[in-house]
């Protein structure tokens, strides 16, 4: 196919040649612009081009100048310097042209339209290989839209139901002395301090250590229990008290487990005579201090540092803690409250009851949940290693894409998903566990702090906490199951949500509403 054709009033003037040295040009202009599959778009092709080439046709028309002319042309550079302005001005014009171009040569009729295989995008071969951002964005949408009229529903039908002593009211008063035993806590580690000290000038044995060690981390737990059994203090204080209790006897473990494995090492350095005995093992008060008000469970000499403080970052992110934790309140007086008490006991009622009001409760429950995430896995630890200059800030990873339970314990939770596998999981492989024996025993740790994280504010030892989290490791062995089964991330990561956030969370809410309700009432 003819790309280019001659100007006709080439033929009868031109001499040989000059049309041969007209092709010729021609032909380096067009291998210039020809590329793998032919031409490119005409868009490609400049004005330069274009008026290089009707300089040629010019020259090589005239009375027989032939070579004459076209080295005149060639030279004379005041007119290719005009022609250019020329084009400059034109604009428009070269643009039109270029476009005639590209519709005249490479959209024929005769192109082919459909040159190779290809999937329809929501086929089951191509639709995890598309982006699916509009879709995304379209789910926000009606999940706004959605959840705006529910609330609006909600507000006309029942009007505003958060109480006026939400945040603070007289009963708070009481709970001072879980204030006291929170801030007396910070003596702990002190005392740890002092013992890894005595420890490193060698005025005690390795057994005395260790006995003092575990006097103080049982210390950090038996006397949060202590005082909030023996106070009338509100749940939410409570659980604040208990949550913090954990994190500091795991900071403790933390503390002694890593001194002692570097005394160890101090002495194998010892024996072989070497000059860094010495710097690999320090205690020191100021890394304790640093570690224990970091945002992490694993106690090291020194972390990764940030060279500064972004103070409009910290500033943006405690103003989204503010409005999230607002969040969670409406939802939880607004939504979960009315839910609960209007509820049965879920093993003793209707069963098809049960499961509606267990389907119910899923819902804001999961957003209280995601809420929570947020607020301190994100914004609250971001806040804290932001103002400590702290510099590993993993406080997470994407569970949401979790295949199995397994994946999602591995990455929901990384301050102590790395303290599990530091202090528990490896010291018993390397003492000769089996490894499914060592995945049992840190589901039983992991099981037993939070039982003690809600039950004991609750004053309800019921162990549904304690089974709910034991539960968990079925489903390990099952969801492992189903994902080798189907081979399908879909299908594992529905199995998880299904299970852990739709089923489990809902269940656990009411059986200790309604168990703490029967007590409360039995008490009376």
């Amino acid at each position: 196919m003819a790309i280019m054709e001659m100007p006709e009033s080439l033929a009868p003037t031109a001499t040989a040649s000059g049309i041969e040295n007209l092709n010729s040009d021609l032909n380096q202009a067009v291998r210039r612009r020809r590329g793998s599959s032919g031409f490119e778009p005409a868009t490609g092709i400049d004005s330069a081009d274009v008026n290089t080439n009707d300089d040629i046709r010019d020259d090589a028309c005239g009375s027989g100048a032939g070579f004459e002319t076209m080295s005149k042309s060639v030279g004379d550079g005041n007119l290719r310097e005009e022609e250019r302005s020329d084009a400059v001005v034109n604009g428009e014009e070269n643009k039109t042209t270029e476009a005639t171009t590209l519709y005249k040569f490479s959209y024929r009729a005769s192109t082919p339209a459909h040159r190779r295989i290809r999937e329809s995008p929501l086929s089951s071969d191509a639709i995890f290989r598309q982006s699916h951002a509009g879709l995304f964005n379209l789910c926000v949408v009606v999940l706004i839209a959605v959840n705006s009229r529910l609330i609006i529903e909600n507000l006309m039908k029942y009007g505003l139901l958060i109480r006026a002593g939400f945040w603070f009211s007289s009963k708070s008063l009481r709970d001072w002395p879980l204030l006291m035993c929170c801030l007396s806590l910070q003596l702990l580690p002190l005392t740890a301090f002092l013992v890894e000290k005595m420890a490193q000038k060698r005025h005690m044995t390795e057994c005395v250590v260790v006995i003092l060690h575990i006097t103080i981390t049982t210390a950090a737990i038996l006397y949060p229990v202590l005082v909030i059994l023996t106070c009338d203090s509100a749940f939410l204080s409570g659980v604040i008290l208990m949550l913090v209790a954990c994190i500091v006897w795991m900071k403790l473990v933390s503390y002694a487990h890593t001194n002692r494995d570097m005394r160890q090492l101090a002495k194998c350095m010892d024996k072989v005579e070497t000059s860094d005995a010495d710097s690999c093992y320090d205690v020191s008060f100021k890394s304790l201090a640093y570690f224990m008000v970091a945002p992490t469970l694993c106690y090291q000499l020194s972390y990764p540092q940030t060279p500064c403080i972004r103070k409009g970052w910290v500033a943006r992110q405690f103003i989204k803690l503010v409005i999230f934790t607002g969040l969670m309140g409406f939802i939880i007086e607004q939504y979960i409250n009315p839910i609960v008490q209007n509820s049965q006991h879920p093993l003793k009622g209707n069963l098809l009851y049960a499961i509606e009001r267990v389907l119910k409760l899923s819902v804001p429950n999961l957003y209280v949940w995601l809420c929570m995430f947020y607020c301190f896995f994100h914004l609250w630890l971001n806040i804290l290693a932001e103002l400590l200059c702290f510099g590993d800030r993993e406080f997470y990873k994407d569970w949401w894409n979790a295949k199995t339970i397994d994946e999602y314990w591995r990455m929901w939770n990384m301050p102590v998903h790395k303290w599990m596998v530091r202090h528990i999981y490896f010291p018993c492989l390397r003492n000769g566990i089996p490894k499914a024996v060592a995945l049992l025993i840190a589901f039983l740790v992991s099981a037993v702090f939070h039982e003690l994280c809600i039950a004991v504010p609750c004053r309800l030892f019921k162990f549904w906490a304690f089974i709910g989290i034991m539960f968990q490791v079925p489903l390990v062995i099952l969801t492992n199951f189903l994902q080798n089964q189907f081979q399908s991330s879909m299908v594992g990561n529905m199995m998880f949500w299904c299970f852990f956030c739709i089923l489990g969370q809902p269940m656990c809410v009411l059986l200790y509403y309604h168990d703490v309700m029967n007590r409360k009432s039995s008490a009376r």
